[in-house]
């Protein structure tokens, strides 16, 4: 799978592209990703990327020219254009698993008060938001979008069961409560029925804690099951 990232600041992404699963599977050859330079595409000496909006008002604005340019010369037959910002599209586990099947992805990080309607209009297949708020840039955004869809890579993971048991995944709850050792931590002991070895009680409890946890931090998600 190829991804380019469009942003103002690509080194933003240097460290997290070379740790944990995303580096490991760009190391393998599951997913490249290039960070390009919306400035790059700028035609005047300044590289000048933001202008005052229209109308008046507070901050800068991404000008329609330089960032199409970079689009257009990262698209290709079969490309998505996602541009990341709060007016979008609430991302989900569902989203992820849908644009991990995409051969190319592009990734539009959105700065200062945004871009130009016009950039949208003509260049944006699908608008993504990553939560009820506001970030300083995009880049956030984008890190979390591609870092929650490598997981749906085939092979990224070592254990490719793992992200069909995760929180969303299956009947949409959240996951279960997890144990490791030591049994008992401070005064707290496992629950022994993870210590039993009957596995058919083991995932009924499992999906009851799964349940109970669902009801009491996200409720939204259970409806009436």
């Amino acid at each position: 799978m190829d991804i380019d990232i469009l942003s103002l600041f690509p080194a933003y992404f240097d460290s997290p592209l070379r740790e944990s699963i995303l580096g490991r599977a760009i190391g393998k050859g599951l997913l490249k990703v290039n960070c390009v330079n919306v400035r790059d595409f700028t035609e005047d000496k300044h590289h000048k990327v933001d202008d005052r909006p229209y109308g008046g008002g507070p901050g800068m604005v991404m000008m329609p020219g330089p960032t199409v340019r970079a689009i257009r010369a990262s698209r290709r037959p079969g490309t998505k254009v996602v541009y990341l910002s709060p007016e979008g599209k609430s991302f989900s586990a569902a989203m992820a698993r849908e644009f991990a099947t995409k051969e190319h992805l592009v990734l539009l990080s959105g700065h200062y008060e945004g871009i130009d309607q016009r950039v949208i209009d003509l260049e944006v297949d699908e608008i993504v938001s990553v939560g009820d708020f506001v970030l300083t840039s995009g880049c956030v955004a984008a890190l979390l979008v591609l870092d929650a869809l490598v997981r749906f890579i085939p092979g990224a993971l070592g254990d490719e069961t793992s992200k069909d048991e995760e929180s969303f995944e299956g009947e949409g709850w959240l996951d279960c409560p997890h144990y490791t050792r030591p049994e008992i931590f401070e005064g707290k002991e496992i629950p022994p029925i993870l210590k039993s070895g009957d596995h058919a009680k083991i995932a009924a409890w499992r999906r009851e804690q799964a349940r109970l946890k669902t009801l009491r931090y996200r409720p939204d998600l259970i409806g009436g099951k």
